[in-house]
Order: structure tokens, then sequence, then C-alpha cells
């Protein structure tokens, strides 16, 4: 039998002792009949490990991330082809796979270096997109008096539509970024996100406005949704909670950032030098990200280096298991988009996170425009009230500095809670959430110092920080290859959420009273604040009694089956604590 090396030679896959280059060992093949002989006694590659024909049939990638399946696009229980079945009776196919010895492509094998550079690029868009959804709050004023707005809930639809915008191309992203690649969609979504700020400054009307902020949601959505999906790409399980953390950080700091200086310009200059200034920042941004930021699907990695073989070689059986199991796009995106409605109604856990996040993020955009009543109390000035927003910073970086101990807890308690043990913050996210919601409610008095607000929306949004994370971070590892799906559920709700609240938040305050209006919504975070604790103690029972996780239970006990078979030995995974 062949050593690794040599098979991998014979395969024309860079081995243990070669370059990662896809072309090592294809220029030595011989004819055409000398490379059939050979590959009839190879054994073909499996995760950097070699088995026979009779194995052939097992995935070449044990699923290392949560969503590996779901974001290639592959069948959870994606049957071969015919013609795939006999090629490989016959042979004849060359499956192409990352080199687990040492292969600079495979992203899981990324510098560290690398992979930080990577992340921090993508996270920076993640505050960008968050930045522009608070700045437009800041020119909302003089942009009324020269567009003849009558209604300020009308000007706030600028708001609300953005977030809207945010809510719809999660359900539909995980086919185009299987069949584009990630870096493309970023660059092209980006473009017009940036472009979009011009039209907003040049707008002669109240309708481009809203047009266009909605648009410009639905493009920089993906510097929210993606974001998440290259973390999981290129860091394994137990490493992505400090990147995910970060991830968080982007997401709620970056909508505080944008006021701190919109404020300003608003005071001194226009509402529209802020669209002007934004989009000049996010062109200076965008050099660096298109040119830096490297793709981090795997799936598409290999899909495109076993073209690059194909073509190279001339030789058609180089092909990546990606190529062979992927259904067709119409099929993805009517998975895409039933999967994740499904999952929201009949998934509790799903359904439960969805309402708590979506009532949180509500809150939090609720804040977009509650935060400048609170500011008219006191007399501020634009500049002075976009101040006030970096209390959603300073409580972001309490969440992340925190959220340390709750890793130290992960890694403790994962052997016996298996994802439950993602829930420490987030039992003090609930609790820490009403608790700021109620401070800052009754310190909204004209004669009561800022300090009262400032220190309850500190509180009540590093509780939104852990509740934030906790959701993506539980929904990951609860539900693996459908975790995509899962998220896109979540991110519907919160979104939709995040487009209701502040539409009513000011007629709430004005009808209620300060202090009654924070009261309410902090009553429903007390009464949602019971989830984290449920799942806690009782989320194994409830994912154990979920159709869907129990598919997920018998998948993975397959899949660790196959290994076992193809590595002759016994191995033990996650699986029965991820049921």
């Amino acid at each position: 039998m062949p050593t690794p090396d040599a098979a991998a030679a014979d395969a024309g896959l860079p081995s243990s002792s070669s370059s990662s280059s896809p072309r090592a060992g294809t220029r030595d093949l011989g004819t055409e009949q000398q490379q059939r002989q050979r590959q009839a006694k190879s054994p073909h590659n499996f995760n950097g490990r070699y088995v026979h024909d009779d194995l052939a049939h097992v995935h070449p990638r044990p699923i290392e991330d949560p969503d590996y399946e779901r974001s290639c696009g592959l069948a959870p229980d994606a049957a071969l082809s015919a013609e795939e079945a006999d090629l490989e009776k016959a042979g004849e196919v060359l499956w192409v796979d990352f080199d687990p010895h040492g292969d600079s492509a495979d992203p899981f094998q990324w510098s560290t270096r690398k992979k930080w550079y990577n992340t921090a690029m993508a996270c920076f868009f993640t505050v960008e997109v968050g930045s522009a959804a608070s700045t437009y709050v800041e020119g909302i004023a003089e942009m009324e008096r020269e567009l003849g707005v009558e209604k300020h809930v009308v000007s706030l639809l600028g708001v609300s539509l953005y977030a809207l915008g945010f809510s719809l191309p999660p359900l539909v992203l995980a086919p185009f970024s299987e069949a584009l690649g990630r870096k493309t969609i970023y660059i092209t979504t980006y473009i017009v996100w940036a472009v979009l700020f011009l039209g907003v400054g040049f707008a002669q009307n109240i309708e481009t406005v809203l047009i266009l902020r909605f648009l410009q949601g639905a493009f920089g959505s993906t510097g929210s949704t993606m974001v998440g999906g290259t973390i999981s790409d290129i860091f394994r399980t137990p490493d992505r909670g400090v990147p995910m953390a970060l991830f968080a950080i982007g997401g709620i700091a970056g909508t505080g950032i944008g006021p701190v200086w919109a404020g300003w310009i608003a005071q001194y200059l226009s509402w529209r030098w802020i669209q002007w200034i934004s989009a000049a920042q996010a062109g200076a941004f965008f050099v660096a990200f298109a040119l830096t930021i490297e793709e981090s699907r795997g799936s598409v990695i290999l899909t495109r280096r076993a073209a690059k073989l194909r073509k190279e070689t001339g030789d058609q059986r180089y092909r990546a298991r990606a190529e062979e199991e992927r259904a067709s796009m119409a099929t993805l995106i009517k998975t895409s988009l039933t999967r994740p409605l499904w999952i929201l109604v009949s998934e509790p856990i799903v359904t439960s996170f969805s309402i708590w996040i979506a009532l949180a993020w509500g809150f939090m955009y609720g804040l977009l425009e509650s935060i400048g009543l609170i500011a008219e109390l006191h007399n501020f000035s634009p500049g002075q009230t976009g101040l006030l927003f970096l209390t959603l910073v300073v409580a972001s970086l309490i969440g992340l500095i925190t959220n340390f101990y709750q890793e130290a807890l992960y890694r403790k308690y994962y052997p016996t809670k298996g994802p439950e043990a993602r829930l420490f913050a987030a039992c003090a996210g609930a609790v820490l959430f009403p608790i700021g919601g109620f401070i800052y409610a009754w310190t909204s008095y004209p004669d009561v110092s800022i300090a009262g607000p400032i220190i309850g929306i500190i509180v009540l949004m590093t509780g939104v920080y852990h509740i934030y994370l906790a959701v993506f971070s539980y929904l990951s590892d609860a539900y693996l290859i459908y975790a995509s799906s899962a998220l896109a559920a979540q991110s519907f709700a919160r979104n939709v959420f995040g487009f209701a609240f502040p539409l009513f938040i000011t007629q709430m305050y004005k009808n209620l009273g300060y202090p009654w209006a924070s009261t309410l919504l902090s009553l429903l975070g007390v009464a949602l604040g019971i989830v984290p604790f449920v799942l806690y103690r009782y989320g194994h029972a409830i994912r154990a009694r979920s159709v869907l996780s129990q598919q997920l239970q018998r998948q993975e006990e397959a899949r660790l089956a196959a290994v076992a078979v193809a590595t002759g030995t016994a191995t033990a995974g996650p699986g029965k604590s991820e049921a």
C-alpha cells in the first residue's frame, strides 16, 4: 500500500512533505493509462487520511465548524449521485481536500496573525454598518426642515428601514456565499453600501432618502450577518469565543461610535455632510478591505483548487466534494428562505432566544431616539447628545472584558454541559438588562443628573452585549450544520423589532411618560430573562425532544462511525452532548 505522501502525489494533492500548491505532484503522473493504474491502487484522500474505495462514501472532511455542510450548500443527508458513485467504483474520482499536515490555503491552518487580521477587517465592516444606522439620527432635525417633512415618524423610517433591510438578506445569503465566495460578496455589497451614502446625501426629497436607506441596510447587512460565518471558517469551535466577542463589540459599539462625531457635524455643518463624510471614510477603508481580506470559505477554496487542477492537467477527475453534493441554486434559495422561518416557529429554543434578543435589539434601536429625548430635557446641543452614545462603547468594552470569564467557564463545563456552557454570561445579561432599564427609566428627569441615565444605559447595554453574544454562540453550538438557518431566524426577528421600535418609541415616551415607558420595556425584559436560566437547566432535554436535534444526533453518530471505520479507531466527540 502506498504511503500517504505517495498517495498524495498520485492524487495530485499536496503531501505532508511537499508544497501546499495545488500543482504539487501533478507533472509526473505519466500517461493516462499509468494514471488509471495508479489510481486503481491508490486510496482516496479523507481529511488527510487515505482510505480505499470501500470507504470512499465517507464525507472527506469531518465537520469541524457547526454549520460546515449548511454553509457549503450540502444537503445534510446528501447521497452520492449515480455518476459520482460509478466513478468512485471505477477509481476515477480524485477528491481534492486540504492537507492536514500543512496547507496554507486551509483557513483553519492560517497563521494566527492572518486569522486575526481577517477577523479584524471583517469586524470593522460590522462597526461601519452599525455606525451608519445611528449617524442618520443626528441629522434628522435639520433634514426635516430642509426637505419639508411634517411628521417626525416619517423621517424616523430612515432608521427603521435600515434595520428592516438587515432582516431579509440572511434568508438567501448562504447559496450566494457558496457560489461566489465570501470575499466576492463582501466586496460587491460593500461598494453599493458605500455609494448609497452619496445618494442619501444628495437626495432632494424624503422618499428618496427612505428608499436608499432601505437598500443601504440590505447591502450593508453582510457586514453583520456574514462576519460570524467568516469567524467560523477560520477558528475551530473551542477558539471562537474571543473572535465572536469582538464581533459583538462591532455590532453594538459601532452603533454608539457614529453619533459621537455625527452630532458635531450636524451642529456645525449639515446633515448632508454626515452622509458625505461617511462615504469618504467608507471609501478609504474599502481600499485596504478589498486588497487584503482573503477568501475564507473552505468549500469555495477547494472548488477553485479542483478547477485549477482540471485546467492545468487536463484531468477531469479532480473534484471537490462541494461540486458533487451541492444542490441547485434554486433549491438552495428555496431552502434558505423557508428553513429559517420553519425553525423560528418550530424550535422552542430558537423561538425563545429570537424573541428575547429581538426585545433587547429593539430597545437598543429605541435608544437611538430616546437618548435624544433625554438630552432635550437637559438642553444638550446635537454634539453633546452624540457624546451620550459613548455609553454603548463603554458597555461593549465591559462586556468584552467580562466575557473572558465566560470563556473560562465554557472550557471548564463544556465536557459535561455541552452548548449550555455558553449561557453563564447570558444569565448575567438577563439580570443586567432590566436593572439597567429601570435605572434609565427613573433617572430620566431634568432635575436628576445626567449621570443617572448614563449609568442605566451602560448597565442595560452590557446586558444586551451578553445576550447578543450568547445567541450567536449558543445557537451555533446547539444546531451545528443548521446553525446558519437558526441564526438567520433570530436575525430576521431581531431586525424586524429594530424596524418597529423607533417608529413608536417617541409616541410611547410622550404618552406614558419617560419613566413608565422604559419601565414597561424593562418589565418585558424581566419576563423574557427567564430564557437562559431555563435553557441552562433544561436545554439538553429540550433539544433531545426536538425533531431537528434528533436528526443532528443521527448524522453526528453516522459521521463518527465513518471516521472510526476510516481510521481504525474508536472516535469520541461532542455528538452526545449536542443532541
